[in-house]
This record gives structure tokens, C-alpha cells and sequence, in this order.
């Protein structure tokens, strides 16, 4: 058993060491503070478990449920919370420092139709040998990109050079921007 999988199970039925507890029913019924063994008895008879929901607390607190139910419920939220998560892809468009109008052009192409489809792009150029010695000329290729980006996307960062490129980053603009 992992270290997680140990931290998320729950305290329950005979392992509750608490002399008593505020006790709960899965209906909704407060039973009050008693005596654990009468709750753990309370719980037998109802064909439930006993389980510690706040065992920091003075007295702890206890709840009779079905816990296998319990269980499969939280792990359907969590599937549920899951799926709505909104993944984010980027795209990388890579120029060139010597590169033509022409392969500008057919590169931001591309990079519109990211945009479109929703995706990050992130637009970087790379500096061969000697142009380390001047980012400033990849900063120019992607400064000429901008302005044909500008209408589909919102720039996230100035251009700037992180190792042997130099990066920029666009987002698709959001539905309440293109209006």
C-alpha cells in the first residue's frame, strides 16, 4: 500500500480508540455525544459502519454510514471534477533569424489556425553560432510576427531569450475579447 492510499483511509469500527463520540446517522439523525462502543453497536445493527469523520475534534465525531457506498461516491467526484478540467495545449511555430517574408507568412498561417482551434502557441526563434551574440535579431522576427498574430491572439509575454531562443507566447483571444 502506497503512502497516499494509507493517509485517505479512513478510520472506522473497531479502530476507533476514542472513549466516545459525537455521533451522526446517514439520514441525518444526530445521535449526540455517547459512549463509542453504543454507537458502534447502533451501527451493527443498522448494517452500517462507524467512521471517524473529525478525529482532531473534542469529543471526535463519528458518522454511521454504508463506507463502501461512501467511497464509490467520493471517487465518482472526482472522476466528474476530472473531466471538467480544461486542458491547455501549446503549440510551438519555430523561425528562423535569416528567414523569408514568404516562410513568415506560411509559419503565422499555422500559428492562426492553432489559435483558432483554441491552443497556446508559443512562437520562438533560434540562434545558430554567431547570432547568440545578437538576440536582438530574433526579437525583430518575432516583433515583424506580431502585428499579423495581433487579431487572433492576446501576446502573454514580451519577446525574450531563454537559452538559444527566443521566445514569445500567445493565447487564443477569449469569446468576450472577439466581440
Amino acid at each position: 500500500m502506497s503512502r497516499n492510499s494509507k493517509k485517505q483511509e479512513a478510520i472506522m469500527n473497531e479502530e476507533i480508540t476514542a472513549k466516545e463520540v459525537r455521533c451522526m446517522g446517514d439520514d441525518g439523525t444526530n445521535y449526540g455525544i455517547i459512549p463509542t462502543r453504543d454507537a458502534l453497536s447502533t451501527a451493527d445493527e443498522l448494517g452500517l459502519d462507524l467512521v471517524l469523520i473529525a478525529a482532531d475534534a473534542k469529543p471526535p465525531v463519528a458518522k454511521i454510514m454504508d463506507y463502501g457506498k461512501f467511497k464509490y461516491q467520493q471517487e465518482k467526484k472526482k472522476k466528474e471534477a476530472k473531466k471538467k478540467q480544461k486542458v491547455i495545449v501549446i503549440k510551438e511555430v519555430k523561425f528562423s533569424v535569416k528567414i523569408a517574408e514568404n516562410d513568415i507568412n506560411y509559419k503565422v498561417k499555422h500559428a492562426i489556425e492553432f489559435l483558432e482551434k483554441g491552443f497556446h502557441v508559443k512562437c520562438r526563434v533560434f540562434l545558430k553560432g554567431r547570432e547568440m551574440a545578437h538576440p536582438e535579431a530574433g526579437t525583430e522576427v518575432l516583433e515583424r510576427v506580431w502585428p499579423m498574430l495581433e487579431e487572433y491572439g492576446v501576446r502573454e509575454s514580451e519577446p525574450k531569450q531563454e537559452g538559444r531562443f527566443v521566445n514569445m507566447y500567445i493565447t487564443p483571444k477569449s469569446e468576450k475579447t472577439k466581440n
